[in-house]
């Protein structure tokens, strides 16, 4: 005998995962009469018997209950009419969350009229907070596309691995060809201040730094529903706030070691700056490949790296030839 698999989490309301296979019966059914007339019947969920008059629900008795209570009394004396309950249109995570609380195994769903609609089953709840739980953590680490997208990526081929990485790779190869050429125009600064050339990796890093940890609050605000313009303003007065704290402490310490205030005012200027426009970068870059359906967590670290980069170089000496 074959049995289908249903795919539960596809589901998104409390109505699309409730079941009327369920025992019902009025509230003057005595208990050795409803044990009776459970016995040879099929059942999807009888860990919870239906009290209602007509469709109207009243309240419920489990099973266990069900089993020890005495033969004469009825389902009214038994029931309880404090049972929680959940209304069709309620979302599944809400639903299985309030199972919990009330730590029932499953839940009854009732409409507006108070008529009842069925049950929620325990191995559909499991279903619905396991699939919630997948989602929270593919989410908290930057995977718009859930936990099911996340483990294809690491268990997929080399030949796809590859594939689905080169291409931003390729991007980074290019631009590391562009800030080279970058460099190449102000050649004759570097040959009148050769010491500029030592801060290089240094205004360079910061900017990755400060654009990186931009850019990981982006993606997983993004992953989790929080509207960009939630977090840009915050973000661009980090950005600003950082970059300006980063410059008032490189600027002196430059000029403590290397003695020129020139060079500290540069250092400190380019700082300030790169980190002004990492951050910016960081930012727009998540929210363009996400507008794009694209998974910002595979791309924008590799195209926001060269982007920082080039901006980081061409800012750096352009502030150098106008104090030099």
């Amino acid at each position: 005998m074959s049995h289908e698999t249903t795919d539960y989490t596809s589901f998104e309301t409390a109505a699309q995962h409730a079941t009327s296979r369920v025992p019902r019966f009025a509230p003057d059914r005595r208990v050795d009469a409803a044990r009776l007339e459970m016995i040879g019947q099929r059942y999807e969920c009888a860990s919870h018997i239906m009290v209602c008059e007509d469709r109207h629900f009243l309240g419920l008795v489990r099973i266990e209950d069900l089993l020890s209570a005495p033969a004469d009394i009825t389902l009214a004396d038994l029931m309880d009419a404090q049972a929680p309950i959940v209304a069709p249109g309620v979302d599944q995570e809400i639903a299985a969350w309030r199972a919990v609380n009330h730590e029932e195994s499953a839940l009854t769903v009732v409409d507006a009229q108070g008529c009842l609609v069925g049950v929620i089953p325990p191995h559909r709840l499991l279903a619905v907070l396991l699939s919630e739980h997948e989602e929270d953590l593919s989410r908290l680490g930057g995977f718009t596309k859930g936990a099911e997208a996340a483990r294809s990526s690491s268990e997929e081929p080399v030949r796809r691995r590859f594939r689905h990485r080169i291409p931003w790779l390729l991007v980074g190869l290019v631009g590391a060809l562009l800030a080279a050429d970058f460099v190449g125009q102000f050649e004759a600064q570097l040959q009148s201040k050769i010491i500029l050339a030592f801060f290089i990796p240094g205004i360079v890093y910061l900017a990755d730094a400060v654009g990186t940890q931009t850019e990981t609050v982006v993606v997983r605000g993004l992953s989790v529903g929080v509207g960009m313009r939630q977090m840009m303003g915050r973000e661009l007065l980090v950005g600003l706030a950082i970059g300006l704290a980063l410059a008032l402490v490189a600027g002196p310490l430059v000029w403590w070691r290397w003695g020129s205030p020139e060079i500290a005012l540069c250092i400190g200027l380019s700082v300030f700056a790169s980190c002004a426009t990492a951050t910016l970068a960081a930012m727009t870059l998540p929210w363009l490949l996400n507008s794009f359906s694209l998974d910002p967590a595979f791309g924008s670290g590799p195209l926001a790296t060269v982007i920082q980069d080039l901006f980081s170089v061409l800012i750096y000496f352009t502030i150098a030839s106008a104090l030099f």
